[in-house]
């Protein structure tokens, strides 16, 4: 199917506002580029009245990826943000069962769909450089999208008041104990690195449904790639900072896995010694390297032979609650490979796994206190033109049948200290714990 473009003009450029009236539709998608002055922060999505949907996905999701993206093809119109028409949505971590065999993991609710993706004739794009928008698609989907957007009434207050307490799964005692065992493997030799998580769930009161929450979030730590998804009677809420995968529709690929993290400091002179604190630490260091290699190396299962580099290695970024240590990896997709196939040689993200992958995984399965769901999968897009952009599934709160779970881990490596990795979870998660308590910023 050839996919032919409609372009409007959308005089409103608030997102998050013209997208709250569809925070309950059956499935709709706001890629939400909340980090200001972020130079990946330009460009924000709507796409919601999928043509076609995957919701669900105990069975494989990646032949249905591959065959929905090959019967659309379309050129994007020049001049616009790239994503104007094709599938959105996300794939949880446990999709990588379809790709590996691994031991089952402990079951723990609410059960989350391992994947909820809609194909759309439509997309709301906003440029925040520009500050325009517009809606691209089909036309008389992209009509029917823009009437909904404009039938947005003003976005409310943010209400601060409706509080909720988390509790861990795990005492902090139970989670260093896990982090121990990790470090026992390491040393035996059974995997350089692996990413241990905990889980923290809370009860959402009927005063914080999840779009409320996630604009909490957005308010006390945005992210370049932050993301409300809803569908299936479950809601995904995102500030995740980390891309997991780009492809432009040249075949040009970049990754930017994040390793390595510490919080913000009191006042300037904290927050610089920190910064400093982590460029120099010689665990974070050899952590990111481990994973800048290893998707080197899943990269290369796709990539041109000889394409494949690291242009930055363990750069310093900065967020309002954290400090993190970024490498970029980038490569060109050999002919007659697309984004399915990508993501299917990197899936799960190497950075909230660990390596060697495989057995890193094994070990997840088996210390961890419940399934990831959505968490450390990925989101985003896949557009008609074969380009595709998505994040790496860190920093969110996945919600279901009244509660939120959140998940917040830590790579370990022969030099952690499992209080410390303890204490990185914390960090790590504090702003949706914060977002919860209601403090407000």
């Amino acid at each position: 199917m050839t996919v032919r473009r409609t372009v409007l003009d959308l005089p409103a450029t608030d997102a998050v506002a013209l997208f709250a009236p569809l925070a309950d539709d059956p499935l709709a998608v706001l890629l939400d580029s909340a980090a200001g002055g972020d130079p990946r922060s330009r460009y924000s999505y709507i796409a919601a009245d999928p043509v076609d949907h995957l919701i669900g996905g105990a069975d494989d999701p990646f032949p249905w990826l591959a065959q929905s993206l090959r019967a659309r093809r379309g050129e994007a119109v020049p001049g616009l943000p790239p994503f104007q028409g094709g599938i959105a949505g996300w794939l949880g971590y446990d999709l990588g069962r379809h790709l590996e065999r691994l031991p089952a993991h402990r079951s723990a609710g609410p059960a989350f769909p391992a994947a909820m993706l809609g194909v759309f004739d439509a997309v709301a794009s906003f440029d925040h450089r520009t500050g325009q928008a517009w809606v691209v698609g089909e036309t008389k989907a992209a009509h029917r999208l823009r009437d909904r957007l404009l039938a947005a009434p003003p976005l409310p207050k943010l209400e601060w008041r409706a509080t909720t307490q988390a509790q861990a799964d795990l005492s902090p005692r139970q989670y260093q104990a896990d982090i121990t065992r990790v470090i026992e493997y390491i040393r035996a030799g059974d995997v350089f690195q692996a990413n241990l998580a905990q889980r923290f769930t809370a009860a959402l009161p009927d005063a914080l449904p999840p779009f409320t929450l996630y604009r909490r979030m957005r308010a006390l730590a945005p992210g370049p790639f932050a993301a409300f998804i809803t569908g299936g009677k479950c809601q995904l809420a995102s500030v995740s900072p980390e891309r997991f995968l780009s492809l432009a529709a040249d075949g040009v690929v970049e990754a930017r896995p994040i390793k390595g993290t510490r919080p913000r400091g009191r006042d300037a002179a904290e927050d610089a010694a920190l910064a400093a604190q982590l460029v120099a630490s010689d665990k974070d260091r050899a952590e990111n390297l481990m994973i800048l290699d290893l998707m080197r190396n899943d990269l290369s299962r796709v990539c041109q032979v000889g394409s494949v580099k690291a242009p930055q290695r363990m750069a310093l970024e900065t967020y309002p609650a954290v400090h993190h240590l970024v490498s970029v990896v980038t490569g060109q997709m050999r002919p007659g490979l697309g984004a399915a196939d990508l993501l299917a040689a990197c899936f799960p993200p190497g950075s909230v796994t660990g390596a060697p992958k495989l057995r890193a995984m094994e070990i997840i399965a088996e210390l961890e206190s419940a399934p990831r769901g959505p968490y450390c999968g990925a989101y985003g897009w896949f557009g008609d033109d074969g380009a595709m952009d998505l994040a790496v599934a860190i920093r969110i709160a996945a919600c279901k049948d009244g509660m939120a779970v959140i998940h917040a881990g830590s790579g370990i490596t022969a030099l952690s200290d499992p209080a410390a990795e303890y204490d990185e979870t914390t960090v790590k998660a504090a702003p949706i714990l914060a977002a919860l308590a209601g403090e407000s910023p």
